[in-house]
């Protein structure tokens, strides 16, 4: 037992002297350390990010498009798949280029089409021959293909079919069809039937 108290009586002298002095140096450091510590605030990191798309994303937008996105998104899937880029003033600039260019020549096509739209309604009408059946009948039909030979053997302008309306003319008159330019731009062209 008495080991036992002399190990107590030991542990608890060391205690109270050896650590209270150590404690109370550290204590005075730390009170020193703190009243030359100032505590500086992180900024708040951004959680929306501007960005211009690379590719077409399903669910976000198509190519080219500016939007905003978490940066989670951008960081962990956009930004490795190559399907973005973040916005600087640099691209911003290169962007509106861009665009005033493509509007330039959107706007040139589409004059483009007003002048070749006024040359064919200037023309007057074209003539389709078919060989002639009883009264008004024609053989066969006049076809956007026939309409297409015929501008191009009369004003050597190549013109797609595609973009040629006619009605169905299976008799001798006169008809109008449209040609599609432009979205915006339509030319009436008229044409004239007569049997051989």
């Amino acid at each position: 037992m008495a080991s036992t108290s002399l190990s107590w009586n030991s542990t608890s002298w060391l205690h109270n002297h050896c650590l209270t002095k150590n404690m109370n140096t550290k204590t005075t450091k730390l009170t020193n350390r703190t009243s030359v510590l100032t505590v500086v605030a992180q900024k708040k990191a951004k959680k929306v990010r501007k960005i211009i798309l690379k590719d077409d994303v399903s669910n976000l937008g198509k190519k080219g498009q500016l939007i905003d996105v978490k940066a989670g998104y951008l960081r962990n899937f956009l930004m490795p798949m190559g399907m973005a880029q973040i916005v600087t003033p640099e691209l911003l600039k290169e962007m509106k280029m861009e665009e005033e260019r493509i509007e330039a020549e959107k706007k040139r096509v589409k004059e483009e089409a007003q002048q070749l739209a006024l040359i064919f309604e200037t023309v007057g009408a074209f003539k389709v021959k078919r060989k002639g059946g009883k009264g008004k009948q024609i053989f066969g039909s006049v076809t956007a293909q026939d309409l297409v030979d015929i501008i191009k053997a009369q004003l050597q302008r190549d013109v797609d079919k595609r973009i040629v309306s006619l009605p169905e003319i299976r008799e001798t008159g006169e008809y109008v069809a449209e040609l599609k330019l432009h979205p915006d731009v339509t030319a009436r062209v008229r044409l004239n039937v007569f049997a051989n």
